[in-house]
């Protein structure tokens, strides 16, 4: 299960790296795209939770810091519901 960090852009600008306990998130972003937020966020949910799944099927618990990123999308995500065509951009993965 190799880590997989990437690289976000919000649609205020502000970028962040994100971390995921396996690759699977190549499974569900292309670098250089930008996604609807909705479609963002649900798409990171799908990744994220089975990436823990898969921490859980290995180790016995789930990824403490892939729901931990998880929930930081989640709440950053909701600063910009309420704008219009809200995008995020899937800058690149960074390994």
């Amino acid at each position: 299960m190799p880590e997989t960090r990437f690289r976000i852009q919000w649609p205020n600008g502000e970028q962040a790296d994100c971390y995921s306990p396996s690759s699977v998130v190549r499974q569900y972003f292309e670098a250089e795209r930008d996604y609807d937020l909705a479609e963002f966020v649900a798409k990171a949910q799908a990744a994220l939770r089975l990436a823990s799944d898969r921490v859980q099927a290995k180790y016995g618990t789930p990824c403490g810091l892939a729901l931990g990123q998880l929930q930081e999308i989640e709440a950053i995500a909701q600063q910009f519901t309420q704008q219009d065509q809200a995008q995020v951009k899937f800058l690149r993965f960074l390994d």
